[in-house]
Protein backbone atom coordinates (compact mmCIF):
# COMPACT_ATOMS: atom_id res chain seq x y z
CA UNK A 1 0.00 0.00 0.00
CA UNK A 2 1.17 3.40 -1.06
CA UNK A 3 1.69 6.21 1.62
CA UNK A 4 1.88 9.88 1.51
CA UNK A 5 4.23 12.18 3.04
CA UNK A 6 4.59 15.95 3.73
CA UNK A 7 8.19 17.27 2.14
CA UNK A 8 9.54 20.15 3.74
CA UNK A 9 12.53 21.68 2.27
CA UNK A 10 14.95 23.57 4.68
CA UNK A 11 18.32 24.68 4.01
CA UNK A 12 20.78 23.03 6.31
CA UNK A 13 18.39 22.96 9.31
CA UNK A 14 16.52 20.52 8.50
CA UNK A 15 17.15 17.83 11.62
CA UNK A 16 17.29 21.09 14.28
CA UNK A 17 13.39 21.62 12.77
CA UNK A 18 12.65 17.70 12.65
CA UNK A 19 13.99 17.54 16.43
CA UNK A 20 12.03 20.83 17.45
CA UNK A 21 8.86 19.51 16.40
CA UNK A 22 9.80 16.01 17.42
CA UNK A 23 9.80 17.95 20.55
CA UNK A 24 6.16 19.60 20.62
CA UNK A 25 3.89 16.64 19.92
CA UNK A 26 2.88 13.63 21.51
CA UNK A 27 3.50 9.95 19.46
CA UNK A 28 6.25 11.60 17.25
CA UNK A 29 9.87 10.35 16.53
CA UNK A 30 12.86 10.90 14.41
CA UNK A 31 12.84 7.78 12.07
CA UNK A 32 15.71 7.42 9.53
CA UNK A 33 18.17 10.28 8.58
CA UNK A 34 19.94 9.86 5.51
CA UNK A 35 23.46 11.52 5.42
CA UNK A 36 24.57 13.64 2.35
CA UNK A 37 28.71 12.38 0.83
CA UNK A 38 31.79 13.79 -0.31
CA UNK A 39 30.94 16.38 -3.44
CA UNK A 40 27.06 17.23 -2.57
CA UNK A 41 25.74 20.57 -1.91
CA UNK A 42 26.25 19.96 1.85
CA UNK A 43 29.33 19.00 3.50
CA UNK A 44 29.74 15.89 3.79
CA UNK A 45 27.67 14.23 6.89
CA UNK A 46 25.24 16.89 7.04
CA UNK A 47 21.70 15.27 7.00
CA UNK A 48 20.07 15.05 3.47
CA UNK A 49 16.45 13.45 4.46
CA UNK A 50 14.92 13.39 8.07
CA UNK A 51 12.02 11.10 8.23
CA UNK A 52 9.77 11.60 11.33
CA UNK A 53 6.57 10.87 12.48
CA UNK A 54 4.47 13.64 14.17
CA UNK A 55 1.25 12.18 16.01
CA UNK A 56 1.47 9.61 14.35
CA UNK A 57 2.11 10.88 10.73
CA UNK A 58 5.02 10.50 8.44
CA UNK A 59 6.91 13.31 7.16
CA UNK A 60 10.44 14.07 5.71
CA UNK A 61 12.53 17.39 6.24
CA UNK A 62 15.09 17.90 3.28
CA UNK A 63 18.06 20.29 3.33
CA UNK A 64 17.87 21.40 -0.21
CA UNK A 65 19.42 24.55 -0.04
CA UNK A 66 18.30 27.84 -1.10
CA UNK A 67 16.02 26.78 -4.03
CA UNK A 68 12.78 27.07 -2.18
CA UNK A 69 11.00 28.75 0.88
CA UNK A 70 7.76 28.11 2.52
CA UNK A 71 4.74 29.92 2.27
CA UNK A 72 1.05 30.58 3.49
CA UNK A 73 0.09 28.24 0.92
CA UNK A 74 0.08 25.37 2.74
CA UNK A 75 -0.06 25.36 6.95
CA UNK A 76 -0.65 22.59 8.99
CA UNK A 77 -3.50 22.93 11.57
CA UNK A 78 -3.33 21.45 15.21
CA UNK A 79 -6.18 20.58 16.41
CA UNK A 80 -6.43 21.68 20.31
CA UNK A 81 -8.45 19.97 22.90
CA UNK A 82 -8.47 23.42 25.44
CA UNK A 83 -7.20 26.92 25.84
CA UNK A 84 -3.64 24.88 27.61
CA UNK A 85 -3.21 23.12 24.07
CA UNK A 86 -3.41 26.43 22.25
CA UNK A 87 -1.21 28.08 24.65
CA UNK A 88 1.44 25.39 24.41
CA UNK A 89 1.90 24.97 21.10
CA UNK A 90 1.10 28.89 20.25
CA UNK A 91 4.00 29.79 22.82
CA UNK A 92 6.47 26.93 21.35
CA UNK A 93 6.04 27.84 17.68
CA UNK A 94 6.18 31.16 17.87
CA UNK A 95 9.46 31.11 20.51
CA UNK A 96 12.86 32.06 19.44
CA UNK A 97 11.59 34.08 15.90
CA UNK A 98 8.55 32.53 14.79
CA UNK A 99 5.79 35.11 13.79
CA UNK A 100 1.95 35.49 14.90
CA UNK A 101 -0.63 36.20 12.21
CA UNK A 102 -4.05 36.46 12.46
CA UNK A 103 -7.06 33.94 13.04
CA UNK A 104 -4.83 31.79 14.85
CA UNK A 105 -2.27 31.88 12.05
CA UNK A 106 1.73 31.66 12.64
CA UNK A 107 5.23 30.74 10.93
CA UNK A 108 7.55 29.33 13.23
CA UNK A 109 11.15 29.68 13.57
CA UNK A 110 11.54 27.84 10.17
CA UNK A 111 8.90 29.89 8.16
CA UNK A 112 6.82 26.70 8.22
CA UNK A 113 3.27 28.10 8.90
CA UNK A 114 0.82 26.51 11.57
CA UNK A 115 -2.77 27.11 12.54
CA UNK A 116 -3.30 26.25 16.06
CA UNK A 117 -7.15 25.92 16.69
CA UNK A 118 -9.38 25.10 19.14
CA UNK A 119 -11.32 22.25 18.64
CA UNK A 120 -14.30 23.85 20.15
CA UNK A 121 -14.20 26.12 17.03
CA UNK A 122 -15.50 23.63 14.84
CA UNK A 123 -17.98 22.33 17.41
CA UNK A 124 -19.84 25.94 17.56
CA UNK A 125 -20.19 26.15 13.44
CA UNK A 126 -22.01 22.31 13.69
CA UNK A 127 -23.58 23.09 16.07
CA UNK A 128 -24.89 26.95 16.20
CA UNK A 129 -26.98 29.18 14.82
CA UNK A 130 -25.95 31.16 11.80
CA UNK A 131 -26.13 34.47 14.73
CA UNK A 132 -24.11 32.65 16.88
CA UNK A 133 -21.36 31.51 14.15
CA UNK A 134 -21.40 34.78 12.43
CA UNK A 135 -20.67 36.25 16.23
CA UNK A 136 -17.92 34.23 16.85
CA UNK A 137 -16.12 34.11 14.00
CA UNK A 138 -16.27 37.86 13.84
CA UNK A 139 -14.30 37.52 16.97
CA UNK A 140 -12.00 35.06 15.52
CA UNK A 141 -10.92 37.52 12.70
CA UNK A 142 -9.70 40.04 15.06
CA UNK A 143 -7.48 38.03 17.35
CA UNK A 144 -4.16 36.69 16.90
CA UNK A 145 -3.62 33.98 19.76
CA UNK A 146 -7.78 32.11 19.92
CA UNK A 147 -9.02 32.67 23.07
CA UNK A 148 -10.98 29.95 23.61
CA UNK A 149 -12.61 31.88 27.04
CA UNK A 150 -13.96 35.13 24.60
CA UNK A 151 -14.95 33.06 21.48
CA UNK A 152 -17.48 30.48 23.56
CA UNK A 153 -18.54 33.21 25.32
CA UNK A 154 -19.56 35.58 21.92
CA UNK A 155 -20.98 32.29 20.57
CA UNK A 156 -23.53 32.02 23.67
CA UNK A 157 -24.57 35.95 23.06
Amino acid sequence: MSSIAPCLWFNGNAEEAANFYVSLFPNSSIDVISRYGEGAPFPAGTPLLISFTLSGRPFQALNGGLHFTFSEAVSFSIDCADQADVDRYWDALTADGGEPSMCGWLKDRFGVSWQVVPRTILTMQQNGTAEQVARMMDALLKMRKLDVATLEAVFKG
